[in-house]
């Protein structure tokens, strides 16, 4: 009876449905953007972002890859959902690129990006595209890691594509409806 008592004050997950929902609301998105982009049903992250239900530990997940927040963040939303981190647990950063692979998988999109970050390790690097929206910082719209020999390699086709893109002759398209085409 206690319980459902101090349900009625304040849902345990209100603190988490609300960060979600400042979250979304910052990127301009809806809630049909985000549940379609991490797969659930609209009605389920309404109740989340409501704090009236916890999301599993794999939606909670995927979310966090979605708005690609920072290892603090996330473990601010990890613990406000009441999951605990204990040696068996992977940790935040294994969570979220695993689940940046499920994401990339699923969705086709072309995300544009009108900057890009790069952080650097003994690995590899991880390059954040970004874009520029009426708020002051760039909000993310990829994370890619790589390890530095496909790096030089990606450094190659970018630079084979503007040089053709900038040296081979452009051929002008028929205008429509022109009957010699077909």
């Amino acid at each position: 009876m206690g319980h459902m008592e101090s349900s009625k004050r304040q849902s345990p997950f209100a603190l988490l449905g609300q960060k979600l929902r400042e979250l979304r609301e910052t990127r301009r998105e809806s809630l049909a953007e985000v549940s379609g982009a991490v797969e659930m049903d609209t009605e389920l992250l309404e109740r989340i972002e409501r704090g009236e239900e916890c999301p599993s530990e794999d939606i909670l997940t995927l979310l966090i890859s979605h708005f690609a927040l920072r290892e603090q963040e996330a473990v601010e939303l990890w613990e406000w959902a009441g999951f605990q981190r204990n040696s068996d647990t992977p940790g935040v950063q294994e969570l979220m690129s695993k689940a940046t692979v499920i994401l990339v998988a699923l969705d086709a999109r072309v995300l544009y990006s009108d900057h890009t970050d790069i952080a650097t390790s003994e690995h590899g690097l991880v390059m954040t595209f970004t874009q520029s929206t009426l708020q002051p910082q760039q909000v993310p719209v990829a994370r890619v890691g790589m390890s530095y020999e496909h790096a030089q390699q990606v450094l190659q086709a970018l630079q084979t594509a503007l040089l053709r893109q900038k040296y081979q002759p452009v051929y002008k398209l028929l205008p429509p409806g022109d009957k010699t085409a077909q």
